[in-house]
């Protein structure tokens, strides 16, 4: 299994909670990327699996601790996680519906790493979220 060796390699031991949330991720990753606790611990409900909500939280902190997810803290603290996948991209919050968009622009990226050469510096990370809403027709 995936999963199995995703645990091991992050030095995780593999239990059948962290390999259902894991799984839970892996398969939201198509349709919704970004999940809170919540949401994970709603869809492991509906799925009939018997994980509690703090399990849920526990396990989600020891994946970001080990690389396996990262964090995100859009509208004003609400955490949700997605699987890091190694690749760099950048989000769009829509205000109204809470809908995340994913996006990457290579004009945005250089222009970014301009500025901050610009002001003597180094960029080493960065996460940029625009709130957006859709236009009024």
């Amino acid at each position: 299994m995936v999963e199995n060796s995703e645990l091991r390699k992050a030095g995780l031991k593999v239990t059948l909670p962290r390999v259902k949330i894991l799984q839970m991720l892996d398969s939201a990753s198509s349709g919704q990327r970004h999940m809170s606790a919540e949401d994970v611990y709603k869809a492991l409900m509906e799925a009939g699996e018997d994980v509690g909500l703090a399990t849920v939280y526990r396990v989600l902190t020891q994946f970001e601790a080990a690389g396996l997810v990262e964090r995100h803290n859009f509208d004003g603290g609400h955490a949700v996680f997605e699987l890091a996948d190694g690749g760099h991209h950048d989000h769009m919050v829509c205000v109204d519906s809470g809908e995340v968009i994913e996006f990457f622009d290579p004009e945005i990226e250089k222009l970014q790493k301009e500025i901050v050469k610009k002001h003597g510096f180094e960029l080493v990370d960065h996460n940029l979220v625009l709130y957006v809403r859709q236009k009024s027709k």
